[in-house]
């Protein structure tokens, strides 16, 4: 596989430098007064290198003045106050110094976890308002992937910016330093920082589009190595022996991967080496000229020390915020991923509805011509669905794998919108409707359900989350789902972790889970019910007391039931067998069978099975 890194423009890194505001309002807005407190200690310390260095010139000054006294022990003993004075004064500005960079350090740190923090929340909410089927597509995943793993990138930016904003103020300090003595060495030193600039710059562009381009790549690694040391996927890795082929897949991505990276690093090793030699060379020529000038007496030697020392400060400061500019609008094109992600808008419900769900419902669902397919696809999922769930009407969906069921109870649920037609509720697009609210309404356990590493309590909570701390609820629920037999043999019952991921967590068999992911059901008062496979692991006995229960559940409520088991769907009022996405038969189990269609061939061989 051969990955060519997409291509940025110089002006790209510039043009990426306008998050910067966007991103210092989101700091700003996690807290103002940590922020606040940040901008005014590097205020102060952006002032104390010139201060020391001026101190410092001072002191050389009156010792070398001392020392051209008469007697100059006894000067140095006592007689110059002025000298302990400026002595005095750099140990002052040295304790403060140190003192203002902890204190930096600690907001910075703590104003970082802040961000960090909040754009996960971000992230995390957002997520929730997109389309399902977003979800889906890989191109998204790829955006979704940017944007949550440069969590920390996010935090160093903004200390790179602080510190930024920081050193200039230093420079500025410096600088007018510097040309009060001699303006031609502040020509000279920004003459040699212009190449390590464009330098960075360039390289910069080169290895944000390389990892930029390898991001399906990354996300591939990392599955890889999930999947290759995992719980969950160690019996099928044992028994298959896939070790070797995960190990083998992962090294030959990963090892084209590090060629890639490693011929940018050692090109940009080598001409870093360059700069790095022009900027030397450039100091010690204007340091060379300070000499000259101090033995020409046209300076004294404290001056020597201050513009010496202030030209070594520039040229670091410089090529520092060379460095840290080219790393800033590095970070800021990263940062662009999770302004974009931010940005992203749901294919369907652009305009959500406000209306509330009627309590109860009075004329049911109804499906109209509906037809559904995914973005970029030409197939269709399910196409010319016409049919009505009555309030309180048990519906069983039945059908091959992949004939469109999970999808056509998605758009019930309005987890997906028609692609053609619509869906009416009382008469009304379902679209008008609070998707939450809506979702409120509706109580669905897919065959897939989430195995979340929570607490018993809390993985039957999800069911209904605002009821987490209702213990008697959710006992209940679990008492109905023959959960409760359970959580009744783990150690710290419904507090016990569940799964393996965290210490002193335990796993569920299958069928254990199940009963579980069940008892969500129970959780919600719901006008649908939606059960996609419910019973899939439990054995013979434990589904028909499920279902005995229920039954109780499904009382005065909509149902859509799907199964692959005939004995189960007979518990409903009709049934619609769906082919190829579009529906083909729809009745009783009696007027099926009557009907000697699809369903009742499919019914009397898997009937045989139990004879």
């Amino acid at each position: 596989m051969s990955v060519k890194p997409e291509k940025k423009k110089f002006s790209d890194q510039f043009s990426a430098l306008r998050n910067v505001p966007r991103f210092f309002r989101m700091i700003w807005g996690v807290s103002p007064k940590l922020a606040l407190w940040n901008i005014a200690f590097r205020l102060v310390q952006a002032s104390m290198p010139l201060a020391i260095l001026y101190v410092g010139k001072e002191i050389v000054d009156e010792v070398i003045h001392s020392i051209n006294q008469p007697g100059y022990e006894a000067v140095f003993l006592g007689l110059s106050r002025a000298l302990w004075i400026w002595v005095g004064l750099e140990f002052g500005l040295s304790i403060l110094s140190s003192i203002l960079n902890r204190a930096i350090t600690l907001t910075d740190s703590l104003l970082g976890d802040m961000v960090s923090n909040d754009s996960s929340v971000r992230i995390i909410r957002h997520a929730a308002t997109l389309d399902l089927f977003q979800f889906e597509d890989a191109t998204f995943y790829d955006k979704l992937e940017r944007a949550r793993t440069q969590t920390s990138g996010r935090s160093a930016l903004m200390s790179m910016v602080l510190s930024q904003a920081q050193d200039l103020i230093t420079v500025l300090f410096l600088a007018g330093g510097l040309v009060a003595f001699n303006p031609w060495l502040l020509l000279i030193l920004v003459l040699a920082v212009i190449p390590s600039f464009i330098g960075e710059t360039r390289f910069n562009q080169e290895s944000y589009s390389l990892t930029r381009s390898w991001t399906p790549e990354r996300r591939e690694l990392d599955y890889l190595r999930y999947i290759g040391a995992s719980n969950e996927t160690a019996k099928e890795i044992k028994i298959f022996g896939l070790e070797g082929f995960i190990a083998d897949r992962f090294k030959r991505i990963s090892d084209k991967y590090f060629l890639a990276n490693q011929k940018l690093a050692i090109k940009r090793a080598t001409w870093g080496s360059f700069f790095s030699t022009v900027g030397s060379a450039s100091y010690y020529a204007a340091y060379i000229f300070v000499i000259w000038q101090t033995v020409r007496a046209q300076i004294t030697i404290g001056a020597l020390t201050f513009l010496a020392g202030s030209f070594r400060q520039l040229q670091g400061l410089l090529q520092g915020i060379v460095a840290r500019f080219s790393r800033i609008a590095e970070t800021a094109l990263y940062l662009q991923d999770l302004f974009d992600f931010l940005e992203l808008k749901p294919f369907s419900a652009t305009n959500p509805g406000k209306k509330k769900l009627p309590r109860p419902i009075q004329e049911g669902f109804r499906f109209e011509n509906v037809g559904f397919k995914y973005p970029e696809s030409e197939k269709w999922a399910i196409r010319h669905l016409t049919f009505t769930l009555q309030p309180g009407e048990k519906l069983a969906l039945v059908g091959e794998n992949g004939a469109g069921k999970t999808t056509l109870v998605k758009l019930l649920a309005h987890l997906y919108e028609p692609t053609e037609g619509r869906i009416l509720l009382d008469g009304i697009d379902l679209a008008t409707y609070d998707p939450d609210d809506l979702r409120q309404q509706i109580g669905i356990i897919f065959q897939d359900y989430v195995r979340f590493m929570f607490t018993a309590s809390e993985n039957i909570a999800v069911g209904n989350i605002s009821e987490k701390t209702n213990q008697p609820r959710i006992e209940d629920a679990a008492h109905k789902s023959l959960a409760d037999s359970v959580v009744a043999n783990l150690p710290k019952q419904y507090d016990q972790m569940l799964g393996k991921r965290f210490l002193g967590g335990v796993e569920l068999s299958g069928g254990q889970w199940q009963k579980v992911a069940l008892a969500r059901a129970y959780m919600r008062d719901a006008q649908l019910i939606i059960l996609d496979e419910p019973t899939a692991s439990l054995d013979a006995r434990a589904e028909h007391e499920v279902f005995l229960r229920f039954a109780a559940l499904l009382k005065g409520k909509a149902a859509v039931l799907i199964s692959h088991r005939f004995s189960t769907v007979r518990m409903a009022d009709r049934i619609l067998f769906l082919e190829n996405g579009e529906l083909l038969e729809l009745g009783s189990h009696e007027e099926l069978l009557e009907k000697g269609g699809k369903y009742a061939e499919l019914f009397r061989l898997q009937a045989k099975g139990y004879v």
